[in-house]
């Protein structure tokens, strides 16, 4: 993540329409998805989701947890004309149920989360059971168990991470037949050639030099269409490329953010949601958060391109919304903070819905809908500057999973798109992809490749969790 600056005229407060100030600032990235800075009107930046490339003892093979199958043999390796398109995609009948009646997954008012099971990856238990063995507090370890029960996002940051989602999704397609009720799988899609621009900690694999949006197309997104439409009989909520639309509203021009960069990134994003435009998947486009596209003239810029976006993919009916605050620590809501605000009238998430809710209103998107990452936003003063997104210490799990919590504009569910646990970049100088907002005073410098699991600082965020586990 590098860091750019920027001056803007702040017109508008973020909650209430008033207030005028002059904002300059420092901007950030997030190698955790999302994490922004402000930059002077929030021209925050981004970087990397704080996935990365799994490859370490923390990124277990899910084929072998709890729950899981072999990906060769499940449905997602089906011709996806003989399924989605001949059954009822809204009964699991579809998928071979014995329920009686059948489990009708359409969701209530359109919110995926909402009379739903929440199904927990397999992947992400065998990486806290490895914490847990690590550990002889059995308090500690008590805690740790009932993160094992808490939904956190799959992340398909690699085209070879697209060959564990069949499993993935037959193992909530398995509990949905024997609870006989929805439940609701999170992914998120990040692969985007060019990935993260303002970023170090997690570029991507792919590189619009090296044939990339052709690769994007064909080897990622292709394969992903064909395993979701043969798993229609479930409900599947996606979080559509973190850090992308956002770096071009703020970063344009600056590191690696080029002019032709940044039409990929609509491009591409524009594809994938035509793409996945099914009626059991439920698409949110990230959003970055408050500390980003907080300031008025961000947001503007921000609903502007979201809006050509989705008018370029045709408006896809299933576009649900916008996820925000991804991988990133900005609290809910508060009144007070150690770092400088900057002018940014959004003080809290809650706060940047309702003011990227009128933004969006204002471009013909009134009818778009929320979902905040809550994963580590439990503990607020903790980093010196708006813009730090790595690792930063102290951090502490915020509000669990949950639909329709209220509080601001269409929210449809405050959820954990991060993995807590999982490092949003490596900590030493002269590792590859080092970012340097990895090494400032607030991170933890211990930290291995983002995506890699952190035993550590994962403790470290149950220990500190708001509400307490």
């Amino acid at each position: 993540m590098a860091t750019s600056v920027a001056v803007i005229l702040a017109l508008a407060a973020c909650s209430d329409g008033g207030g005028d100030a002059t904002t300059e600032g420092t901007g950030g990235n997030t190698s955790g998805a999302g994490a922004g800075t402000p930059t002077g009107s929030g021209a925050g930046t981004p970087t990397g989701s704080g996935a990365g490339t799994p490859t370490s003892s923390g990124n277990v093979d899910p084929t072998t947890s709890s729950g899981n199958v072999d990906p060769t043999t499940s449905s997602g390796n089906v011709d996806p004309t003989t399924s989605s398109g001949n059954v009822d995609p809204t009964t699991s009948a579809a998928s071979g149920g014995s329920c009686s009646p059948a489990v009708d997954i359409k969701a209530p008012d359109g919110n995926p989360f909402a009379g739903a099971e929440l199904f927990v990856d397999p992947g992400y238990v065998t990486k806290v059971d490895s914490s847990i063995a690590m550990v002889t507090d059995t308090a500690l370890k008590a805690k740790m168990e009932k993160v094992k029960e808490i939904q956190t996002a799959f992340w398909l940051d690699t085209i070879s991470a697209v060959s564990k989602l069949p499993a993935y999704l037959d193992a909530a397609l398995k509990l949905q037949n024997e609870l006989c009720k929805p439940v609701t799988a999170l992914i998120v899609v990040y692969d985007l050639p060019n990935r993260d621009c303002h970023a170090k900690a997690s570029n991507g694999e792919l590189h619009l030099n090296e044939n990339g949006t052709q690769r994007y197309r064909e080897e990622y997104i292709a394969p992903i269409k064909q395993i979701l439409a043969a798993h229609s009989g479930q409900r599947i909520a996606a979080v559509i490329e973190p850090d992308s639309l956002p770096n071009i509203a703020t970063n344009l021009g600056t590191e690696n953010c080029d002019e032709v960069t940044g039409q990929s990134y609509k491009d591409n994003v524009a594809h994938t949601l035509k793409e996945l435009n099914m009626p059991h998947v439920y698409q949110y486009i990230d959003a970055a958060h408050s500390g980003w596209l907080g300031w008025p003239d961000n947001q503007k810029k921000g609903a502007a391109i979201f809006a050509e976006v989705i008018k370029a993919a045709g408006s896809p009916a299933n576009v649900r919304g916008f996820a925000t605050n991804v991988a990133n620590y900005t609290q809910l809501s508060y009144s007070t903070e150690k770092y400088d605000q900057q002018s940014n009238p959004c003080y809290g998430e809650l706060d940047y819905v309702d003011a990227m809710a009128s933004a969006l209103s204002a471009e013909g998107l009134g009818d778009k809908h929320f979902i905040i990452d809550t994963s580590r936003n439990g503990v607020g003063n903790i980093r010196d500057d708006w813009g730090y997104w790595c690792n930063n210490k102290g951090a502490g799990m915020g509000q669990r999973p949950k639909a329709s919590p209220g509080g601001a504009t269409n929210l449809d569910a405050y959820v954990w798109v991060k993995p807590p646990g999982d490092s949003d970049g490596v900590g030493k100088a002269g590792e590859p992809r080092y970012d340097s907002f990895c090494g400032m005073p607030n991170a933890d410098t211990r930290a291995p490749q983002a995506g890699v699991w952190f035993h550590d600082y994962f403790v470290e965020c149950v220990k500190n969790a708001n509400p307490p586990l």
